[in-house]
């Protein structure tokens, strides 16, 4: 049986666990070639989604202003994972793309986060991980679901 807790250790334990992820994930990838990466990066880049956006699209889909989004954009320029190309369906706007980098480093995250998943389960067991998954799914579905776009802008 588990100890009695306070009901703030929740959200600690929470962040605490993200945190633990994420600061690994973040590790793995600056020996895999992505020093300059950070949980925003992988946020932007999802954003952008498989077909690109304009920058006024993803400031809305990741919560914040043009001019953040304008920011994000030239930062992630300037590490090579976007690319700016022509808007086909407005000329006045430029559309960003993820770069081969840009796709490189999902597809790392991807394999990362298999990994550390995996570490969970070995620690745990999988039919405790796999309820725990369940139950924060639960959670979210209840109270009306979380998208992607809707975290960088907790994060602030």
């Amino acid at each position: 049986m588990t100890e009695q807790r306070f009901g703030f250790e929740l959200p600690l334990l929470l962040a605490g666990s993200f945190r633990l992820l994420i600061d690994a994930l973040h590790a793995e990838l600056a020996e895999q070639g992505h020093p300059d990466a950070r949980p925003s990066t992988g946020f932007a880049l999802q954003a952008l989604g498989p077909d690109g956006a304009t920058i006024s699209e993803l400031g809305r889909r990741m919560g914040v202003s043009k001019q953040a989004a304008a920011k994000a954009a030239a930062g992630l320029e300037r590490l090579g994972y976007v690319e700016r190309e022509p808007d086909a369906r407005d000329a006045r706007s430029v559309r960003l793309r993820r770069s081969a980098r840009g796709e490189e480093l999902l597809a790392a995250s991807a394999r990362i986060f298999e990994r550390l998943r995996t570490d969970w389960v070995r620690e745990l067991g999988a039919d405790r991980v796999g309820a725990l998954e369940d139950d924060l799914a639960t959670m979210i579905a209840g109270a009306g679901g979380v998208r992607l776009g809707d975290l960088p802008g907790w994060l602030r």
